[in-house]
């Protein structure tokens, strides 16, 4: 199974980078302060001579974000991140008939399109789901890449449809101390120490058609960037992997050394490999664990013993005790929490 690490020089450089010398340059930042520590060459990114590394991009990031010193930062770099200039399938989101398609594209090029968090998308009957999972490990930087992404998606649904979209939204953190940038640049249904991070929307806004929408001009540009993706190298993270082989195989329990089997690598090397990005093999199957869990609680209506059965747990106390050491919380004290916090919402097919 391929798979790219962090330290591989994957991304073409006068995408997401040149983005970042671009707005610092607009508010008169040198460049020298952007580089500081990447072994970058400014002309070489704006001119596309290069390809980057998700780690010198991270690097770019935390330097401009570091520079800026600006609360707003995160938030207005999201604002130009979509559609893009990413050819084909830049032009494929401009076309987009509506969120449904748009979502779709959106998750189906997230190499190109997003490569630090990975976009997953879900329609249930009343809510639909996009949550954002860890592509490369950042931990310090996680909230403003959240942050950016989440506003990139705002914005441009809100460009393409001509309205403002009624998201809500869930963080994987505690309580912004302020908020208010958020609530400029997302709105006001913000929910903090969550267990994801996932913006969540009804349904019924995913078929509306958008003013923009052209069908054939949408499955054209959609062939190119197919056929674009053939050429270019759309191999995706360690992490992202390693999330999809746990989630299709969670009702076997999975060990490390099946996964370093299935990866075509040795436990040590998995081990190690894992390490590079901040985490380790529990971390990662206790997540898509919690993530499973959350399904089935709130789509299936699944009991705590129905919910051990189906990740292999031989009692539902067994369980217990271990969904509190993922999630700090109860299974009941979650569900109780999810209610609260979002009256009458299912969240649908995580995964």
């Amino acid at each position: 199974m391929r798979f790219h690490q962090a330290a591989d020089t994957c991304l073409p450089a006068e995408y997401h980078a040149a983005q970042i010398l671009s707005y610092a340059r607009d508010r008169e930042l040198d460049d020298d302060l952007i580089l500081r520590g990447s072994d970058l060459i400014a002309e070489h990114i704006t001119q596309g001579l290069c390809r980057i590394s998700p780690q010198q991009y991270l690097q770019l990031l935390g330097n401009a974000l570091q520079a800026l010193r600006s609360a707003d930062s995160s938030f207005m770099l999201g604002q130009q991140m979509l559609p893009g200039h990413f050819g084909s399938v830049s032009h494929a989101l401009l076309q987009a008939q509506n969120l449904r398609q748009a979502l779709d594209i959106l998750c189906m090029h997230a190499t190109r399109l997003c490569p630090l968090l990975k976009p997953r998308y879900s329609a249930g009957q009343d809510y639909s789901i996009l949550y954002w999972m860890d592509s490369y490990g950042a931990p310090s930087l996680r909230p403003a890449i959240v942050e950016m992404h989440m506003t990139a998606v705002v914005a441009m649904c809100r460009w393409l449809s001509g309205r403002r979209l009624p998201w809500r939204f869930c963080f994987n953190r505690s309580a912004a101390r302020h908020t208010e940038q958020h609530e400029v640049h997302l709105g006001g249904e913000l929910r903090f120490n969550c267990h994801l991070d996932a913006m969540l929307i009804a349904s019924e806004y995913l078929d509306m058609p958008w003013p923009r929408g052209n069908a054939l001009a949408a499955n054209l540009a959609l062939q190119q960037a197919r056929q674009e993706a053939l050429l270019m190298d759309e191999t995706p993270s360690l992490l992202n992997a390693v999330y999809d082989y746990l989630l299709a195989h969670i009702r076997c329990s999975p060990s490390l050394e099946q996964l370093a089997a299935a990866f075509g690598v040795s436990p040590a090397s998995m081990k190690r490999y894992l390490a590079r990005q901040g985490t380790h093999f529990q971390a990662e199957l206790d997540q898509v664990r919690t993530h499973v869990a959350l399904y089935l609680f709130q789509s299936r209506q699944y009991d705590n013993e129905a919910v051990a059965h189906h990740l292999g747990f031989h009692d539902a106390n067994n369980f217990r005790r271990s969904f509190k050491r993922w999630t700090g919380v109860t299974p009941s004290l979650l569900k109780e929490k999810l209610a609260d916090d979002f009256p009458g919402l299912s969240l649908h097919a995580l995964g």
